[in-house]
């Protein structure tokens, strides 16, 4: 007899989690699904963000020790790979032990490890068992998009999935793709000791990012030394440690390697689920989905990287939340990226949040670019970091959007995305006090400098009217 479920989560990542765990809580029969035990946490924990932070964790501390000779100290020896693959390593199982099926079991909840593969509207089967669902969560995740190059398959390469495995140091390192992973991976290694070049198609790195911002992390990656090649494209491997690349104008060059990471973007995971057996539909090798987040068969919802767009664990996080939200309420709520942000955790960071230019022209909206440079900023000055920018673009006091680059963006511009995500006028900020000499004291300077450029003959010559 088939196990009959109030909801069935297949995919036990972010998203997958967040539905299942509140769900069982709430009081309802779960059934939770993934390929095994340590596939559980998704890729977030197993090859993303947990073991990304952790090497760049060591790395920074590397980095700082290499600066430290400008003060005196002398700093020997080499960076040993083995014992930061073991720091990555723990890091994961301290955050796996609430993070496996006997966990999960332990709470009440039911596991099965094991392929998913649908076999009608509400019916799934696992280790050629059947179970029967009221809803459908599709929670499956992403993969490394292959290279499909010339002499590839002679070629030991890694993607997000292998690297933190890696136990030798490379001399010469290659990164193919220039977005976030391929670029925060890419100084890691470079600090650790590696001679990385990085090689994108396009015509700066982090293409979703404000291109002077791009343009300045640029600057900064160049300083360390790693080498970024614009506008080229990988041809051919030769041998098994020979890349060949062609650039826009047809010029071709071959660079060496003993260590290559492809990180040219995702593919979903939906091959294998038999969707066409529930009514599922796809285009272009994704899911067809509403604004609800429901597939052509409405049981049935995705979440995360599956849907699509946004690859983040907190829009995976921000999809649970509409889901859930969806199964009680009897007011439905779309789907909405507007006020959504994301880091990329390189040294400097890039924060970004809210509606950016491109989409903000595309909808005629009228808005004001507030750019402040932490060129004259002190504690910037101080801590050595003047090479920092934000970015806000304001309409009728309300920020829209906005991005930043410097040391720890990502915390500085919290206050920034709260602000943006609750409709807060900015004059909240401006009338802020901030302890002096706070590195968050910059979102302040760039407000106060745009209502400084508001005074206008006329309204100084009310100023003066009144002072007494």
């Amino acid at each position: 007899m088939k196990k009959k479920y109030d909801i069935i989560v297949i995919g036990a990542g972010s998203g997958g989690l967040n539905i299942a765990v509140f769900m069982q809580k709430a009081g309802f029969k779960v059934l939770l699904i993934d390929k095994s035990d340590k596939s559980i946490g998704g890729d977030c924990l197993n090859f993303g963000c947990v073991p990304s932070k952790a090497l760049i964790h060591t790395s920074r501390i590397v980095h700082a020790a290499s600066k430290s000779k400008e003060f005196g100290l002398s700093i020997k020896g080499e960076v040993n790979l083995k014992r930061i693959e073991r720091y990555i390593h723990s890091k994961k199982e301290v955050i796996r032990k609430h993070e496996n099926a006997t966990h999960f079991r332990k709470m009440g909840m039911d596991v099965i490890l094991g392929h998913a593969k649908f076999v009608s509207k509400d019916e799934i089967t696992v280790n050629e068992e059947v179970y029967q669902g009221k809803k459908i969560v599709i929670a499956t995740g992403s993969s490394p998009r292959k290279l499909e190059i010339p002499g590839i398959e002679n070629v030991r390469y890694h993607t997000n999935e292998t690297i933190f495995q890696e136990t030798n140091l490379p001399k010469q390192m290659i990164t193919i793709g220039g977005g976030p992973i391929g670029i925060e991976l890419g100084q890691a290694y470079q600090r650790l000791g590696a001679q990385v070049t990085v090689v994108h198609r396009g015509k700066q790195c982090l293409p979703k990012e404000d291109s002077d911002i791009s343009k300045g992390l640029k600057e900064q990656l160049a300083s360390e030394g790693m080498r970024i090649i614009l506008e080229s494209e990988p041809v051919k491997c030769v041998g098994t440690n020979k890349l060949v690349i062609r650039a826009k104008d047809g010029s071709q060059k071959t660079l060496p390697f003993d260590s290559l990471l492809v990180s040219i973007g995702r593919t979903l995971n939906i091959n294998s689920l038999d969707l066409d057996k529930a009514g599922i539909k796809t285009e272009n090798k994704k899911l067809v989905l509403n604004d609800y987040l429901q597939t052509t068969n409405k049981r049935v919802y995705a979440i995360g990287d599956v849907v699509g767009s946004y690859q983040f664990t907190h829009a995976a996080e921000l999809h649970a939340g509409i889901i859930l939200t969806n199964f009680f309420s009897p007011f439905k709520k779309k789907v909405n990226y507007d006020n959504l942000s994301w880091v990329t955790y390189t040294q400097p960071e890039v924060a970004t949040f809210g509606l950016q230019e491109p989409t903000l022209k595309e909808r005629n909206i009228d808005y004001k670019v507030l750019d402040y440079s932490f060129d004259e900023d002190d504690r910037a000055i101080v801590d050595g970091a003047t090479y920092g920018r934000l970015k806000l673009f304001v309409s009728k006091n309300k920020l829209l959007g906005g991005t930043m680059l410097a040391e720890n963006a990502g915390e500085l511009i919290q206050e920034l995305i709260l602000a943006n995500s609750v409709g807060l006028s900015i004059k909240t900020l401006f009338n802020k006090v901030y302890p002096y000499p706070t590195a968050s004291r910059t979102n302040k300077r760039a407000i106060q400098l745009h209502f400084l450029n508001k005074l206008n003959p006329f309204s100084k010559k009310i100023l003066k009217l009144f002072y007494h």
